[in-house]
């Protein structure tokens, strides 16, 4: 099956060529703005690919600056360009979603790998609605929420999840500690839920879940949560997030040390076989 490309994945890809026909030209940033008559601001966050350029006028005006004059090299950039302005199928939630969330969203639905590590709460692609609901609502007051802003979000995140079942969807690899399974999030037969909804996503051919745990002998653990996504044709991408903000990073440098982090946790905790007897222990033990 083809690699899905949707809008977030063509802005980010057009952003890419942008500034290696940049780079190819000898220019910078600063010359294209001038240029152009842009801000030195639109023409980072258009090659960060973090906004779109909406205007076919300025399209022309960018490819003629670059000196893009292939009529073939053109309309492939024009093509991508238009579809690249599409809404994404999550839009109507932009305006409740935290800063850099929608990019994030929007690339996630094109990764065709994803590897995750959380040490707080479940990752949201295996948090089961029961626990969801019960995440959000318990920070409703002090974040000022309403009950459908908080209803909205549950609805976005059982969403997200059914990339898992699509045909050709990613490779999900997640790694949690044990601290994520231990925090009480609702009432016990929530988290008993969420544990069986761990373990049924776990018996998914795409999807391998491991468990660091708390006690016994030492395994490194990386100070925060964070999430590699992987594309066909397009550099991987590291995310971490908070509830009011989400960060991104791209950098080879970046990249690479959250790889090396992802790795060395995954060889260190158990096997994905290990997870559901691990799943068993910690219900028996904490949710009777």
């Amino acid at each position: 099956m083809a690699a899905r490309q949707g809008p977030t994945y063509l802005r980010v890809a057009l952003g890419k060529e942008f500034q290696a026909l940049r780079n190819e030209k000898g220019d910078t940033a600063e010359a294209v703005s001038v240029a152009l008559g842009w801000s030195r601001s639109r023409v980072s966050r258009l090659e960060a690919g973090e906004i779109p350029l909406p205007k076919l006028e300025d399209l022309h005006k960018l490819l003629d600056h670059l000196d893009v004059i292939d009529p073939d090299d053109r309309d492939t950039l024009v093509r991508m360009h238009k579809d690249s302005l599409k809404k994404e199928p999550f839009t109507s939630y932009r305006n409740m979603l935290p800063s850099g969330m929608p990019m994030y969203l929007g690339l996630e639905r094109d990764a065709n790998g994803i590897r995750g590590y959380e040490n707080i709460n479940v990752h949201g692609l295996l948090q089961c609605e029961s626990y969801a609901r019960a995440l959000m609502g318990s920070a409703k007051v002090v974040e000022e929420r309403t009950t459908d802003a908080v209803e909205t979000s549950v609805r976005l995140r059982m969403e997200r999840q059914d990339l898992l079942l699509a045909e050709g969807g990613p490779e999900l690899h997640i790694i949690l500690t044990e601290n994520t399974l231990t925090r009480q999030i609702g009432t016990p037969a929530v988290m008993r839920e969420q544990y069986a909804e761990i373990e049924r996503l776990a018996r998914l051919d795409n999807v391998d879940v491991q468990i660091i745990p708390e006690l016994g002998e030492e395994m490194y653990r990386a100070a925060f949560n964070f999430t590699i996504l992987d594309f066909p044709g397009l550099e991987s991408v590291v995310q971490s997030d908070s509830h009011r903000a989400t960060t991104m990073w791209s950098k080879h440098s970046d990249l690479g040390q959250y790889q090396r982090q992802f790795q060395a946790m995954a060889k260190a905790a158990p096997g994905p076989s290990a997870t559901p007897q691990i799943l068993h222990n910690l219900e028996k033990k904490l949710w009777k």
